[in-house]
């Protein structure tokens, strides 16, 4: 990567990157490598998990250049942290189970932001605003859970969902009644926005992983509406059918994908 980066006899385009143009990268990487795990390709795995450690060694190649950290410091905190945050495995602290564990990970975390200066005290602290935003609804509403701030179950949660839709539904109405009115947009944002946070709620008190679940259902998605393209090939393809016509392909689709 030092070589990558040579001013003077460096690929440009490694040069003229910054931690900003890198960051969607990194997060692109991350994203491959779960998908990689999800399809349970080890060699996949492999050569993704070489390209998100390559961007770990851009942006501590970067800190170098300017003098902030290195590599090494990477490895060193990461090292220092987990051995902080574990006294149980690397000293003589014992906890009753891994709830307790987790209590206590928790309690960890907020005494070194405290060490580090940051004075906010809430139970949401340390959530980083820059995560994928159903990650972060996951994060907030188990933060808030951990000191009993929670639904007990899922029926009202499903309760809470039913509530939501209902509301959805005033709001589409008022906007189509007038589809200029700025603010029945946005109450209609603002609604779509709480079933969306419901939703990751109830995934949450299911025990369903919100984004395994929606790759889950992008998945079938594509499966099928790449067979219904099978299918409609013989009469010239989905492009210029209508609704109906395609509707049919997409129940014929199904069918076959229950048919095995």
């Amino acid at each position: 990567m030092a070589r990558l980066r040579d001013p003077q006899h460096g690929c440009p385009w490694d040069v003229q990157q910054t931690f900003k143009t890198i960051a969607a990268y990194t997060i692109e990487e991350a994203y491959e490598v779960v998908d990689a795990i999800d399809r349970g390709d080890m060699a996949e795995l492999q050569d993704e998990l070489g390209d998100l450690l390559l961007q770990v060694v851009f942006h501590a190649r970067m800190a170098e250049e300017q003098g902030a950290f290195a590599f090494p410091d990477v490895v060193t905190a990461i090292c220092d942290k987990m051995t902080r945050r574990h006294p149980h495995v690397f000293g003589d602290v014992r906890y009753a189970d891994a709830d307790a564990q987790l209590v206590a990970w928790d309690a960890l975390k907020r005494a070194e932001r405290t060490a580090n200066g940051v004075q906010d005290t809430s139970a949401l602290a340390g959530i980083a605003r820059g995560l994928p935003e159903w990650q972060r609804a996951l994060k907030l509403q188990k933060k808030a859970a951990s000191i009993g701030f929670d639904w007990p179950g899922p029926a009202p949660v499903l309760e809470k969902l039913t509530e939501e839709i209902e509301e959805v539904r005033a709001e589409f109405d008022a906007v189509q009644a007038n589809p200029n009115d700025a603010a029945a947009s946005d109450r209609l944002e603002d609604e779509l926005g709480d079933i969306l946070f419901v939703c990751a709620n109830l995934a949450r008190h299911a025990k369903v992983d919100v984004g395994t679940a929606l790759r889950r259902a992008n998945r079938k998605f594509e499966r099928r509406f790449r067979a219904m393209e099978t299918l409609a090939e013989a009469t010239g393809g989905l492009a210029g059918k209508s609704l109906q016509e395609q509707d049919a392909f997409w129940e014929q689709a199904k069918a076959m994908e229950r048919q095995g």
